[in-house]
């Protein structure tokens, strides 16, 4: 992949895209998801699931989110994990995930507003 900067229009799409991933951690925002990322969801997983999350928020022009990381919530055994307060104020949880289910919760919760009950915590 070439990366090299050759004309003006490479610079601003460059500044375009890292702009948009910048926005994601401004806040807050109607949604708001907190990735954990202590040692154990690191481990299980969770870069994949911050990196996916990420690319599924841009993707779906979803500018309402506040993405963020925070360390370890003490529950090990159910990273990687995800806490997110959606645009009706509730809560969830969703733990074991992987770049397939942060897809379907995109599509299904965020997007059409029908939370995914079986990757809940």
């Amino acid at each position: 992949m070439d990366n090299k900067i050759k004309s003006p229009a490479d610079l601003k799409n460059l500044r375009d895209k890292l702009k948009s991933t910048t926005d994601l951690r401004q806040g807050p925002k109607e949604i708001q998801i907190t990735v954990h990322m202590g040692t154990c969801g690191i481990a299980a997983g969770a870069r994949d699931v911050l990196q996916q999350l990420a690319s599924e928020l841009g993707q779906a022009g979803l500018d309402n989110v506040t993405l963020r990381n925070s360390g370890c919530i003490g529950l090990c055994d159910r990273e990687p994990m995800i806490s997110m307060i959606d645009k009706n104020g509730e809560q969830f949880r969703y733990g074991k995930l992987d770049r397939n289910k942060v897809h379907e919760i995109v599509q299904k919760h965020l997007i059409n507003n029908e939370p995914v009950l079986q990757y809940t915590v």
